[in-house]
């Protein structure tokens, strides 16, 4: 591992977190973080460890960085270059609390738990399909189409829709990679379908509004301080992209998890009700957002670091999840008692989908659990890198019907 010297001669790891074949569960990461809290990167700062994730997430001191993702990868125009700097991820201040006030009514609990039992007959539907085989491409026959069905039913669209969601949604999710510019052309493509897409579904609640997401997002926007059609658009868009990128990204990681620790899956066979505490391991031990970003908005010094105004600070919240100083028994455990995790991030900008993504997920783990024996790989399976936004492309399992 190369360093930087710094002048209290304190050897500070160095990550090319651009290299492709960077990986978050590599033993270079864990040195870094056994030998530093923070790591020098060819972005800026990253953070390791569990208590300076913490409360950096928190620091006044840190505005959300991510805007500048794709100036990082030489991207400074183009349409999703246009949709990125002004969509709520990325949104500060009082722009970025008017709009999630906004959005927020549309995030029922109520209407989320109204839903559970298509979440539940959609897993068991799926399943259906490949169970007699003992074998699936989990990702192509239960991560993806699980993922955009949920989204469809949701949006109160036709669940028939789910090819062509989850067709846009993924080419977006390769401008969170580190290939972002060489799959430029087809990203900007993607999102201008999209923004077709999501224009004629608002014109469509706008006109015939109901009880589905959309429709409150509609009606919201009608009353006093509104949404304009612009950012309507951009609000769905997000939605749509990331309720099935990585809640599809999630559930292979989660399967890949699980996979590694067979006693873990056989523990959520016999209890389903620990459904929610699957969710939540996964998320803290392998999540597919692998970072979250921050930009330093003024000079200040944290533990004898300075860092400067305009600084980037990854928070490496998977590192962080695994942290043995925080976590004494890192390991996957459903019956262990943790301290909170990052993986829906944190702080001001924590994930507004995050009511989404456990309803849905915490179904289809013990349904997945309670059918399939032994899941384990059976070779071919593809990844992204292991860095950003992660997950499995395609992953073959074969495992044992059971009962």
């Amino acid at each position: 591992m190369s360093v930087d010297i710094v002048p209290n001669q304190f050897a500070v790891p160095y990550l090319d977190i651009s290299d492709p074949s960077f990986a978050m569960q590599s033993e270079e990461l864990r040195n870094a973080r056994e030998a530093s809290w923070y790591a020098r990167t060819n972005y800026g700062i990253a953070v390791l460890r569990y208590e300076e994730v913490s409360k950096l997430l928190k620091s006044p001191k840190l505005i959300q960085g991510s805007a500048k993702w794709p100036a990082h990868n030489g991207v400074h125009g183009g349409l999703f270059f246009d949709w990125w700097t002004k969509n709520l991820l990325v949104l500060e201040g009082e722009d970025h609390h008017r709009i999630r006030r906004l959005l927020n009514p549309a995030f029922s609990p109520r209407l989320i738990k109204d839903l559970v039992p298509r979440f539940q007959e959609l897993a068991n539907e799926l399943i259906d399909d490949f169970i007699e085989k003992g074998e699936c491409e989990f990702i192509g026959d239960f991560a993806e189409p699980y993922a955009t069905r949920v989204l469809t039913i949701l949006l109160g669209i036709d669940e028939s829709e789910w090819p062509t969601i989850a067709r846009l949604a993924s080419t977006i999710g390769l401008a969170l990679g580190v290939t972002f510019k060489q799959d430029l052309d087809k990203v900007d493509a993607a999102v201008a379908e999209l923004y077709a897409y999501a224009e004629d579904l608002i014109k469509d609640r706008q006109a015939n509004p109901g009880e589905d997401f959309v429709s409150r997002l509609v009606l919201a926007s009608r009353d006093g301080d509104k949404l304009n059609d612009e950012e309507l658009r951009n609000a769905l868009v997000l939605l749509i992209f990331g309720g099935m990128d990585t809640t599809r990204n999630q559930l292979g990681l989660a399967m890949q998890s699980f996979m590694r620790n067979p006693d873990q899956w056989e523990l959520l066979a016999e209890r389903p009700e620990l459904g929610p505490k699957a969710v939540e391991e996964v998320m803290r031990t392998n999540p597919t957002v692998t970072w979250v970003t921050r930009e330093a908005v003024e000079d200040f010094t944290y533990q004898g670091l300075e860092i400067a105004a305009g600084t980037t600070v990854h928070l490496f919240t998977q590192a962080s999840g695994t942290d043995p100083l925080a976590f004494p028994n890192p390991e996957l455990d459903l019956l262990g008692e943790h301290p909170v995790h990052y993986g829906f991030g944190g702080g001001v900008h924590h994930c507004l989908g995050h009511f989404v993504a456990r309803a849905d997920m915490s179904e289809a783990l013990p349904l997945l659990a309670n059918r399939l024996a032994n899941p384990h790989l059976t070779g071919g399976d593809e990844w992204l890198p292991d860095s950003g936004n992660t997950g499995p492309i395609r992953l073959p399992i074969g495992f044992t019907q059971r009962g």
